[in-house]
């Protein structure tokens, strides 16, 4: 599906001076922001310095966690600024049959809320709407990047053979098949999270793989044709964290791409770090004084 960037328009300036005033966190003690590497606490603009010329940004967020929604913001903001405005925008929250109403929305053809209708948008489509309003107010791309839920749940039911039975319209949403399935460290941990494959079976552990490899396969397919371009893309916690999931599968499409990514999650005490914790998480780990729900 054919990704473009939205329209200017006169009011796209004043909705873009909006936004920049409420996008930044009121009170920064609201959160910390972690270099695992230095294993020192640093501000978003050295994070944003630190991210120079890197293909891909995975932000792994705890879904209702609203200090996480705000930074996303800034983040993609100031991404667009330092990078010379080539930066697309990336998300769980939209699937991938869903792109072409997101073109849509981005290029003023449709109203809003035709848009969160047409394109599933999540429940707490608020907490996302000013990442899209800047993307569209800045004309940056946007890709819906996950898999249409009726197949992840046809490979949660039947396994991911079962999607070898779509037409060729089907599968145009879904990365080339087979789609590979991760072991090792990531079966682990998705075990311990549901219990073992008692509680899903195998085919669980499949959909929860069609997920990570659309996602992966969406940012790396958009950077085949965008050379240049990083990707803020922005998923569940779990998707990303330790780079496996979808950042695993996004090096398996495009193995010569450079990647980071940032883990997000809410904790009471975030100014006493765990790095035997925060060390695997990710490149960069921000705490929040906000406990949200992480996502797969």
């Amino acid at each position: 599906m054919k990704i473009i960037p939205a329209k200017r328009s006169i009011a796209t300036f004043i909705l873009l001076f909006a936004f920049c005033v409420d996008a930044f966190p009121q009170d920064a003690s609201s959160y910390k922001i972690y270099q695992t590497s230095t294993k020192k606490t640093i501000t978003i603009d050295e994070m944003i310095k630190a991210l120079n010329k890197t293909d891909a940004v995975f932000f792994g967020e705890e879904h209702n966690d609203s200090v996480s929604h705000v930074l996303e913001a800034t983040i993609l903001q100031k991404l667009n600024e330092a990078h010379l405005k080539q930066v697309a925008l990336s998300m769980e929250m939209f699937e991938t049959d869903c792109q072409n109403v997101l073109n849509e929305y981005l290029a003023g053809l449709i109203r809003e809320k035709n848009f969160v209708v047409d394109a599933r948008a999540w429940p707490n489509y608020k907490d996302y709407r000013p990442l899209i309003e800047y993307a569209k107010t800045n004309y940056l791309p946007m890709i819906a990047a996950n898999a249409p839920s009726r197949y992840t749940n046809m490979a949660s039911r039947m396994g991911l053979k079962s999607l070898n039975q779509l037409d060729k319209v089907g599968k145009s949403y879904l990365p080339p098949l087979p789609i590979d399935t991760a072991t090792g460290t990531y079966l682990t941990k998705f075990d311990e999270i549901m219990g073992g494959h008692a509680m899903g079976g195998l085919e669980m552990y499949q959909a929860q793989n069609l997920w990570d490899a659309t996602m992966g396969w969406s940012v790396a397919s958009f950077l085949k044709t965008h050379p240049g371009f990083t990707v803020f893309h922005i998923n569940g916690g779990f998707h990303s964290e330790e780079k496996l999931g979808a950042v695993a599968q996004f090096k398996k499409y495009l193995p010569q791409a450079s990647v980071k990514n940032i883990a997000a999650y809410g904790s009471e005490d975030f100014n006493k770090p765990d790095w035997n914790k925060l060390g695997k998480m990710g490149d960069f780990v921000i705490v929040t004084n906000c406990s949200g729900t992480k996502g797969f």
